[in-house]
This record gives structure tokens, C-alpha cells and sequence, in this order.
């Protein structure tokens, strides 16, 4: 339970930090346009594609005795449609624009915090962001996957609100863990060790995360959570050193 309080702890400092630092400020801001823009594209064109599955998969009944089922099948596909749409787009952007820019508010971060930053090792700006694409794909893109594909299935199982918690707690889990991760994925830590030390603060990560699944708040903490998550990181690494584990 203190990890779950402290996780929360962190990730509402970061967002303090953030909003008294221009910098991190404009970066968060860059960040959340970014997600927004790709999210509204991909509900726009899901909903565009909308009518013609439907007629697709179940032409428009003559009957009004069938006619309601139609129109609750159209709302449900609706909104599947548009569920997908935003994850794809939310994925999109992490993948193209955002994990460029939560890396720079990673390094802000951490020389606001310590006074000085570890670079990264030498490498050309391609190589470097082709890392960083390739450190995202196990900590976002196959985990909320994996949250959606829980999240249907309670859908079709009599354990839908058991799933629907799960699936909750897996996204919250690891949606943390992309923002925590960031300084040890710079210093090029084995992916290894970084998996073992999550699997070591679920609590933790559990609360840092659930103020993403906060409807409205989520969207301002997912663009500053990496200031967060830096500051998470920066601390565990101390304390590491402190106990002479690292």
C-alpha cells in the first residue's frame, strides 16, 4: 500500500516540476498535441469507415422488431471502432514523435534533479532514436495490446468485471514503467535487470500509473509523466547505491 501512495507521491511531483519549468513545460505541451492530433485523426477515420462495415456485416433491417438490435450493434461497433482507433493513434504518436520528446524531458529532468546528466554513449541522432523506438515496443506497444485483448475478452467471458480490473491495472502498470524506464534504458542497462527491477515495484508503479486511468486528468499526467517517472528512477538508482546492490 506505501508503494502504491508513494508511486502516486511521484508523479504528481513531476507534474508540479514541470509546470514551474518553461522548458519541461513546452515539451509536455509538444507531447500532448502530438498524442491528441494522431488520437482524433484515427477516431475521425474510424468513424468515417463506420457506416460501410456496418452495412458490410448487417445490412439495415426492414423489421422494427429486429431494427434496435441493428442500431445497438451500430453503437457498439462505434465505439470499438473508435477504442482501437484512439489506442493505434495513442501508439502512433509514442512511436513517431513522443518518445523523442519524453527522452529530452527525461534529460531536463534529471540535470534539474542532479545538477548534471549522464549522457547517452555516442551515437548518430538515427541510431539513437531507433533505440529509443526499439525500447518502446516491450514497454507500451505489446502491454496495452495485451490490455486490450483482456479487456474484450471480458466482454465475452462471465468474468468481465474481473478482466476489466485486470486489464486496468496491467495498462496503468506498464504505462508507469515506459516513464520510469527512461534513465535506465539511456544508460543501456540489459533489458533483463530493467524487467526484474519492475517486477520487484509493482505497487509502485501501480499508483505512479493510476492517475492515467483518471478521465481528463489521465491526458495531463501522461504528457509530464516522464519528469516523474525520471525523478522515480533517479531516487531507486540512489537508493541502489545506497545499499551497495548496483
Amino acid at each position: 500500500m506505501m508503494g502504491i501512495v508513494k508511486g502516486l507521491r511521484y508523479n504528481w511531483q513531476g507534474l508540479r516540476l514541470a509546470l514551474g519549468d518553461r522548458r519541461l513545460l513546452a515539451l509536455g505541451l509538444v507531447r500532448l498535441a502530438a498524442v491528441l492530433a494522431t488520437t482524433l485523426i484515427g477516431a475521425g477515420l474510424a468513424l468515417a469507415y463506420h457506416e460501410p462495415l456496418l452495412a458490410a456485416a448487417w445490412p439495415r433491417p426492414e423489421s422494427l422488431w429486429v431494427l434496435w438490435l441493428w442500431y445497438l450493434a451500430s453503437w457498439i461497433l462505434a465505439l470499438m471502432l473508435v477504442a482501437a482507433a484512439a489506442l493505434g493513434g495513442y501508439l502512433a504518436a509514442q512511436i513517431l514523435f513522443a518518445v523523442w520528446i519524453m527522452d529530452l524531458m527525461s534529460r531536463r529532468t534529471e540535470r534539474i534533479a542532479t545538477g548534471r546528466e549522464v549522457p547517452p554513449p555516442r551515437m548518430s541522432h538515427l541510431r539513437w532514436f531507433l533505440h529509443l523506438v526499439a525500447q518502446e515496443v516491450p514497454r507500451a506497444v505489446v502491454p496495452l495490446l495485451l490490455s486490450l485483448f483482456l479487456f474484450l475478452l471480458g466482454w465475452l467471458t462471465p468474468l468481465g468485471p474481473v478482466l476489466a480490473v485486470l486489464s486496468a491495472a496491467v495498462a496503468a502498470i506498464f504505462m508507469a514503467w515506459d516513464c520510469t524506464d527512461l534513465v535506465s534504458a539511456r544508460r543501456m542497462e540489459p533489458f533483463a535487470t530493467r524487467l526484474a527491477a519492475l517486477r520487484k515495484r509493482l505497487g509502485l508503479h501501480l499508483g505512479f500509473g493510476l492517475w492515467f486511468l483518471v478521465p481528463g486528468l489521465n491526458l495531463i499526467f501522461l504528457a509530464f509523466a516522464p519528469v516523474g517517472g525520471t525523478l522515480l528512477a533517479l531516487e531507486a538508482g540512489d537508493a541502489k547505491r545506497r545499499d551497495g546492490t548496483d
